[in-house]
């Protein structure tokens, strides 16, 4: 990266926000930009300036950290900062990065942060992983993505589309008419496909709504394919249903 990473502190208790910053501020990688003591005031935030990269407490008032996330359209890199291990499960599930039982030392920031840092530039770098014909069309309608794979570029329809896997750095398109595989990340991929037409059941899946056979619990069939649906998404996807 070029530029130090921007952090937003989001935690409701005083101490805790200070530490951070100071651990923040002796990483030449890292730039703190702010520090909210509740998820209402992380919301304005988020909306005020871009952050790459949140520390984000779990247990606040009036609005959770996990509440928070479920929230947030575009999520930045998440690393959780929490005094309560029972949250972990459900802290994965909405795919955060990392996740540091306080108290933390600087030492386990330190690997939390390189998690994050890694992750964020495979997301830099998946700029040139997926195009558009011209500027024009970037924010315009589009049904399908161009994707660039074993040193071609595919142009996947959006009505093609079965189902996502995530698989570490890359990403697995199930097609109707076979797979690719490309260095992508569900995240990425979850923030720029419709939402009317795709929705992510789980950390590793992105499904697509057409192609939804049938939904029991805990799970659904694609193509005849029984993929599992996250505890933290079961909610979402069955309002998405009705």
């Amino acid at each position: 990266m070029n530029t130090a990473a921007r952090c937003l502190i989001v935690d409701d208790e005083e101490l805790a926000r200070a530490l951070l910053k100071h651990y923040i501020d002796q990483v030449p990688s890292l730039q703190a930009v702010g520090s909210c003591a509740n998820a209402m005031e992380a919301v304005s935030a988020l909306h005020q300036q871009p952050v790459d990269l949140l520390f984000l407490d779990i247990q606040m008032p009036d609005l959770t950290g996990i509440d928070l996330l479920k929230a947030l359209i575009r999520k930045p890199i998440v690393i959780v900062t929490t005094a309560y291990d029972h949250y972990a499960v459900e802290g994965y599930e909405l795919d955060v990065v990392d996740y540091l039982l306080k108290p933390f030392s600087y030492e386990r920031f330190l690997q939390a942060v390189n998690k994050a840092l890694t992750q964020l530039r495979t997301r830099q770098s998946h700029f040139s992983s997926i195009t558009v014909e011209n500027a024009e069309e970037a924010n315009t309608p589009r049904d399908h993505l161009l994707v660039k794979a074993e040193h071609r570029t595919y142009r996947i329809r959006f009505d093609d589309i079965l189902f996502i896997q995530g698989m570490r750095e890359y990403v697995m398109f199930h097609l109707v008419s076979g797979r690719i595989m490309a260095l992508l990340s569900l995240k990425y991929l979850e923030e720029i496909l419709p939402p009317e037409r795709f929705i992510r059941i789980h950390k590793s899946y992105i499904v697509a709504f057409q192609h939804i056979e049938t939904v029991e619990e805990g799970s659904l069939y694609i193509a005849g394919q029984k993929l599992p649906v996250g505890p933290s998404y079961i909610e979402a996807l069955q309002k998405r249903l009705v």
